[in-house]
């Protein structure tokens, strides 16, 4: 196994709160890897610490075979790791070229002056599309006329403009039908394939079973168990993590 990212040890504390009490993270190089637990297990401070969010209180981030230590989401993104909110964080009103390149525009020189250059943007953003094997082809079109599928895929285009190495996509499947949720997995599996490296988070347990090739469960902020794809099913995934905070702690 490669490792692209390792966490070791990671310790968060709020006050007199303990999120995390030493948990442990090892991430494969283009895999997709699943990140697991019960309300309060600590999976969400975790991905913080990853994504620039929150610095840990203790312990090691190792990206790449280095050290890191991220102060913000900007620090991590220069890392190569970008994050996909439930939310999305996308401009309903702006077209789909307009998303992938917000914050990152292109710019072209016209008489001396610089102005937009919207024709090369649009070029790229099917480009980026064309990766997750998307369908969309109209780079005018607005956001909000999107299904949710097509806007994950907007929203992972736009981190693959960022040149992102590691994808986290938090809750990619809420609130989405069946169709849209299996767009959603394709997805994941385009990524995967084109060699980006996904970090899944999940309440969806038969989602996690359909496309994760390893599966981290946190309980009581540590890491309970990891599994790799195939050793359980969804129900049996969820059984897993009803009871991994009843397991007991390591010696």
């Amino acid at each position: 196994m490669d490792p692209i990212l390792t966490v070791r040890a990671a310790a968060k504390s709020y006050g007199a709160v303990t999120a995390l009490r030493g948990a442990d993270l090892t991430v494969a190089r283009g895999e997709v890897h699943a990140v697991c637990g019960d309300n309060g297990a600590g999976k969400s401070t975790l991905i913080k610490l990853v994504s620039g969010v929150e610095t840990p209180t203790s312990g090691e981030i190792v990206v790449k075979g280095r050290p890191v230590r991220f102060a913000t989401p900007h620090d991590a993104l220069a890392a190569g790791i970008a994050t996909i909110h439930q939310d999305l964080g996308l401009a309903p009103r702006m077209t789909i070229a307009e998303n992938i390149f917000m914050g990152s525009e292109l710019t072209t020189r016209r008489l001396g002056l610089p102005l937009l250059d919207h024709r090369r943007m649009k070029e790229m953003a099917r480009g980026y599309l064309g990766r997750l094997n998307s369908r969309l082809a109209d780079m005018d079109q607005p956001v909000e006329r999107l299904s949710g599928g097509q806007r994950q895929a907007v929203a992972i285009s736009r981190a693959l403009r960022w040149d992102a190495e590691i994808i986290i996509m938090d809750e990619p499947t809420a609130a989405l039908g069946v169709r849209e949720t299996a767009q959603v997995l394709d997805l994941i599996r385009s990524l995967r394939a084109s060699g980006v490296t996904v970090i899944l988070i999940s309440h969806d347990m038969n989602d996690v079973v359909r496309v994760a090739d390893t599966v981290t469960i946190l309980a009581g902020g540590r890491t309970a168990r990891v599994l790799r794809a195939g050793e359980v099913d969804g129900p049996g995934l969820a059984n897993l993590i009803m009871h991994a905070g009843a397991e007991p702690e390591p010696a």
